[in-house]
């Protein structure tokens, strides 16, 4: 009886509740998952007021219907988030597709790369396909000299997962997000937050020089010159 029950844990989204519920008895699932018993209906309904809970049928084809005791609005809460996460995530990791033509120009090559480069930082995996026509698929070096241009135009957000292979009368190619440009923001911002305090712990350096009448580098020039003097003044000698 204290057994923890398998039992249709999980209640159907349209299950009948409490006062629904139109028979004599049910085999009764406590809130901690465990069988208390075959209860008559009433009985059931009492305990599961008692902790302010719900009576779910959660299996109404058994006999007798097993019901559960439940907080059925957080279930139904919990579901909702779970399809709602379920969708995220299944939206995070569709496939985007490009195509191009073997012979296409610089200016649709370029959008069309852009938008390549767009989806991959977005985290998206993208198909890049370059569709031949006619005798053109007796040209591959073609449709692969475009592809190594986009590999070449993604490498910062992108990298080949599939890399180029015919298919009928395409050439495919698979790339996927290398990084996350929100961590390349977070570093960059930091490189210049460092830049900035090297640059005031330079200022205030020099500051501090001036305030003690010193100029950076005027004991090296006096040296300098106190050599050329010597120099000079050794110069009639040799004559």
């Amino acid at each position: 009886m204290g057994r923890s029950s398998s039992i249709a844990s999980a209640p159907d989204p349209d299950a009948r509740i409490n006062d629904q519920i139109r028979v004599r008895e049910v085999r009764l699932v406590g809130p901690d998952g465990n069988q208390l018993g075959i209860k008559p209906i009433q009985e059931a309904l009492t305990m599961s007021r008692a902790l302010d809970m719900d009576l779910v049928e959660v299996a109404p084809m058994a006999r007798p219907p097993v019901a559960k005791i439940m907080d059925y609005g957080k279930f139904k809460f919990d579901q909702a988030q779970r399809t709602k996460e379920s969708k995220r995530k299944a939206s995070a990791t569709q496939i985007k597709e490009m195509k191009y033509r073997p012979k296409i120009g610089v200016g649709d090559f370029e959008t069309k790369t852009r938008q390549v480069s767009k989806f991959l930082s977005e985290g998206h995996k993208v198909k890049v396909t370059i569709m031949f026509r006619g005798r053109e698929i007796f040209h591959p070096e073609l449709g692969q000299d475009i592809l190594e241009r986009v590999i070449e135009g993604v490498k910062d957000v992108g990298r080949v997962e599939t890399f180029p292979k015919l298919d009928g009368r395409n050439m495919l190619m698979v790339l996927v997000p290398e990084k996350r440009p929100v961590v390349k923001a977070a570093a960059d911002h930091d490189s210049g937050r460092s830049s900035s305090s090297n640059g005031s712990e330079g200022l205030a350096t020099t500051s501090r020089s001036s305030a003690s009448g010193a100029v950076p580098g005027s004991s090296k020039a006096s040296d300098a010159l106190s050599g050329s003097s010597a120099v000079i003044e050794e110069t009639p000698a040799a004559q």
